[in-house]
Formats: C-alpha cells, structure tokens, sequence
C-alpha cells in the first residue's frame, strides 16, 4: 500500500453533550503493538447518538475519536507485527483488553469500562476510535480475514459477499460469547429475549447457525414476524413480551420446554416481567445467560434456581476465541452475513453528516437493518 497521508480527517468529539465536529489531524503512525488501519466501514449503534449526547451515561474520556466496530484494509504495522502486512482485509474489534490483565477491558469510542484501571486503556494509546478515515488499534484487535473466500464471486468458490455485509460480524461476536459462555449446543432450544433489535435478533441467527432452535421474545409481534421471515427458518417460535408473567410463561410452554434463557435487555426493558418469565420457564438444568447490563437490579427466583438446577451467568461481551471461532463460522458459510441473512442497509453517511447518520441509526434498530459511517 501507498505511505501514510499527513494528515486524516476524523469525527472529533471535544465534550459529552457538545455537537461532533469533523477534524482534520495528524495521521497515527504504527508502533510495537499496533496497527493502522484504512477504515472502509465502521457500523453505527442504534443508541450511539445517546452516548455522546449524554442520554447514556457511558464513561468517556474526551476529546476523543468516537466509534465502533469496522472494516478496513492495514496499512502499516508495528515492528513487532507476526502475521499481518500491509493490503490485509480485517475485522475492527473495538473490545480493548489489558494485555498483563486480559480481564481489564474497554470498548475503544464506546465506553472506557467499569474501574478506574479500565478507564486506563482509553487515556492514552487507545484513545481514538475508528470514526475516521485511520485508526490506531490494537495488532490483537485486527482480525485478517479470508478476502478471497467472503467477497470472492460464487462462481470461483468464494460467498459473494461486500464489505458492508462483513459488518454482521461486529454484533453477532456478543451474542455469539454469550451463548458460548452456557455451552450452547446443536438441538437445545434458546429463549432469546427481547429478540428484536440489532444485538437481538443477531442473538436468534447465531443459535440458528450453532444448531439450536430458538423462542423469540418481543413487545412488538410485526418485528418478530419479519424477524422470523428473515430467518426464514421453521425452528424460531414467537412469544409476546406483554408484562404479564402468566400469560408470558403460558405462552412459552406452548413452545415446548427450554434449554435456555439468554437476554440482552437494553435500559428502556428495566423492570420487564420477561426476565422472571424466561428463567421459570427453564427445563431443570437449564441455564440463563444475562447481557443487558443497563436494566439494573432483576429479582432472581431463587425457589426456582434451586430446586431446577438453574445457572446463570453473566457475560460482558466475547472471549477473543469467540471471535476467531465466529470468523471461522462465518468463512466456512456455516453462519450467514449481511444482505444473504435478509439484512439491508438503511443509511450509508460520511462523516459531516453524523447527526442524521446517529438519527437513522436510532430509528433503524430493529432486525434486518443497519446504518454504516462508509469511506471511499
């Protein structure tokens, strides 16, 4: 690849609640440890407008490059760079881990994490994301990817995909560790709830793709239905999340029992009676994996936990051999991405226009849809 502009323009937030503005700054050179990458396309989350306008309250330091998840090309490497070379394809994972403490972590433009030794990883090296046309990240958080076999033509053995599909794999890791971390297995059936925004429904198509059939829990039925028909698949039941324990749990031994519960709630679920509903309605030994961090404090029926068996655990995130197995799946046409998932492309923006690309994010967060920062 060609040298490193002087310069790169960059999505600059000075202050939380303060409007972005786009910066033109010096480039990140590569030093031991890290990569600079030409970003293609990086992913905009639904509620990333509420981060950096204060509604979320996220801890950030500032100023900073905002971001998430992306693809890109390498276009330099630090000296002590082993596998990747400028020209690779890779995945931007944004989960940042302490290299002497791997359980010391932050999301890179998100969140700088839950201590202040966390907080750590992004006041310094790892300061900006990928909201730009480079980022510096971590060589450990560069997935090379398989260009040939994911945007090949079918004709020539390749899946046929774009760059903009290969985003699906920046949400489907989280679901894809939490369901790893309860021994998720071929013919269990999963309880996802709720089931129908990005993180979600990405949940019901990763337990589809590692063989178990799921029950998908939502408020909104016209979502779960287009839910189920981009699945498109006999083994995803719908259940109505309607704040009635009974009637929920009703309806969910209507579907058969369950293996296990797996939820992702994001705030606005805080107290939901869906949770109770999901973990009662365990088989014994069921297990209950629980990702939606921001609902606060949720009453465990804990009768129930013993007498069933029940394990629940809590899970921030993926294990970097998530990733690489997700990958892996994904290469070998085991788990479907993109637009051959039935997913779409709701917005496409540049940089200037991240007010109404935050917006279309916002307002297209169900499944089947995402909203992308592109770079040409």
């Amino acid at each position: 690849m060609a040298a490193l502009p002087e310069t790169y323009r960059a999505l600059v937030l000075n202050a939380i609640g303060e409007p972005l503005e786009v910066q033109t700054k010096p480039t990140p050179q590569a030093t031991p440890g890290s990569a600079v990458v030409k970003i293609l396309a990086a992913k905009i989350l639904s509620y990333g407008g509420d981060i950096y306008n204060g509604k979320r309250k996220y801890p950030l330091p500032t100023p900073l490059v905002p971001g998430s998840g992306a693809v890109g090309r390498v276009a330099a490497v630090g000296s002590d760079a082993t596998s990747l070379a400028a020209g690779d394809l890779v995945l931007v994972d944004i989960y940042l881990r302490g290299r002497d403490d791997p359980s010391i972590a932050a999301l890179s433009g998100v969140h700088e994490g839950h201590t202040e030794t966390s907080s750590r990883l992004m006041r310094g090296e790892w300061r900006d994301s990928t909201y730009a046309e480079y980022a510096k990240m971590p060589l450990e958080n560069c997935y090379k990817l398989d260009e040939k076999r994911l945007l090949g033509p079918t004709t020539a053995g390749g899946l046929g995909y774009t760059v903009e599909d290969l985003l699906a794999m920046l949400v489907q890791p989280v679901a894809f560790g939490g369901m790893r971390c309860i021994g998720i297995e071929p013919g269990d059936k999963v309880i996802v709830s709720p089931a129908t925004g990005s993180f979600g429904s990405a949940a019901v198509q990763v337990a589809l793709a590692m063989g178990a059939s799921v029950i998908a829990m939502g408020r909104n039925m016209d979502a779960l239905k287009k839910l189920q028909t981009i699945c498109a698949e006999d083994r995803v039941q719908l259940v109505q999340i309607t704040n009635d324990q009974q009637q929920e749990m009703e309806a969910l031994a209507k579907c058969g029992p369950a293996d296990a519960f797996f939820d992702i709630s994001p705030p606005a679920a805080a107290g939901s009676s869906h949770i109770r509903s999901g973990m009662l309605s365990l088989k014994h030994s069921g297990r209950v994996c629980l990702m939606g961090s921001g609902i606060g404090d949720v009453a465990i029926p804990a009768a129930a936990l013993t007498y069933k068996n029940l394990t629940i655990k809590g899970k921030w995130m993926y294990e970097r051999a998530d990733i690489l197995k997700m990958i892996q799946m994904a290469e070998g046409g085991l788990l479907k991405l993109g637009s051959q998932a039935g997913w779409v492309t709701a917005g496409r923006y540049q940089l200037e226009q991240w007010e109404e690309a935050f917006a279309s994010a916002a307002k297209h967060a169900g499944p089947g849809e995402r909203v992308l920062f592109e770079f040409r």
